[in-house]
Formats: structure tokens, sequence, C-alpha cells
């Protein structure tokens, strides 16, 4: 009995000490390592490659925040984009998509195809297949410029503006999202097309 009992008292006390050492040794590595694993799934992809001859990173599924017209938040997401080296302040995008919260408690949402984000100024342009709306306008257009120090959007290349009153189309509007009115002009002398509806 004495044996079984001295066997039975090694076993525990070998167990317990094996239980010491995973739990501050064993058990925080393999949490660390677990961690490292999240942190690299998480992390966008990315690669460098040439374009037009000059080095870029390039990234996926990238988030930039900014300020607009000096008090509204955006955000602006990408699928793809990358840097040149030569441009380290201007992010190419792919898919771009930004999202504007005005004071007044308005959205304003910007795609479009590709565009460009300059991320010292959070200037936006915008290209290709472009459409902003927010509760009640819808602008379609080729290109959009949003600079952060104005308090308008430039909109231009066939453009079309529909809204509650009516719709329009123009080469190109300045269009204010704190007032709501845009400043309309052709770039030749034909004139604007609007449609007003009651």
């Amino acid at each position: 009995m004495k044996v079984s009992h001295k066997t039975v008292q090694l076993t525990l006390i070998s167990f317990g000490i094996f239980l010491i050492l995973a739990t501050y040794f064993i058990y925080p590595k393999m949490i660390k390592e677990k961690k490292l694993s999240e942190i690299k799934k998480e992390k966008p992809a990315e690669d460098t490659i040439k374009i037009d001859g000059i080095d870029a990173n390039v990234f996926e599924n990238v988030e930039y925040q900014g300020i607009y017209d000096l008090n509204n938040s955006f955000t602006i997401k990408s699928e793809k984009a990358h840097i040149l080296n030569n441009e380290p302040d201007m992010v190419y995008m792919t898919n771009m998509n930004a999202t504007i919260y005005m004071n007044d408690g308005r959205i304003i949402t910007i795609t479009s195809d590709t565009g460009k984000y300059n991320k010292i100024n959070y200037d936006c342009f915008f290209e290709k297949n472009v459409k902003a709306y927010d509760h009640k306008t819808v602008i379609l257009s080729e290109n959009l410029d949003l600079l952060s120090t104005e308090d308008y959007a430039s909109v231009y290349n066939n453009v079309i503006l529909t809204s509650d009153n009516g719709s329009l189309k123009a080469d190109k509007i300045n269009y204010n999202f704190d007032t709501e009115l845009y400043e309309i002009s052709m770039f030749d002398d034909k004139a604007v097309k609007i449609k007003i509806t009651k």
C-alpha cells in the first residue's frame, strides 16, 4: 500500500508541475502564435509591382478617414489600391466608395470604378461611372472632384442629376452638399436640359 500511495503522490506532483509549466510557458506561447496568425490574416495584401516603369505598392481592402469642408467627416474605401513610390501621398483606387457624414445627419455616398485620394489634404477624385446620392438627390457622371477645403463637389462630363424636383443634364455641376444648391454649366454654348416635375 505504501508503494502505491507514493506512486499516486508522485503522479499528482508530476501532473501539478506539468500544469504549472503549461500555464506559464506552453499556453502563452500558443496564444501568441494564434494572435500572430490572426494579425497576418487581417493585414491587407501588400505587394510591390511596376506600373509604367515606376515601383508601386499594391494593397487590398483599404480604408481612410478624413474631413470634408472642414467639419464633415468621411470614410473612403477601395477594394484594390496602389501607391507609386514617386507619389507617396496619392492613393490610386479601384472600386472607390466614399461616405460623407454631414452635420445635419444626412449621409452622402459616392462610388466610382476608379479614382485617386490624397492622404495629406484629403482631396478625392472619382472617375468612371460615378454615382453620388443622398436622401433625395442622385448624380451620375464620369468625374467628381471632392476637394476638402471647398464647400461643393465639382461634377463633370455627362452629368445627370435627378431629385424630387426633376432632372437635368449638363456638362458640369458644382453641387453644394450643405445648401443642396447647384451651379450648372456647359462646356460650349449648348443649352442645359432641365426637366422640372411637380
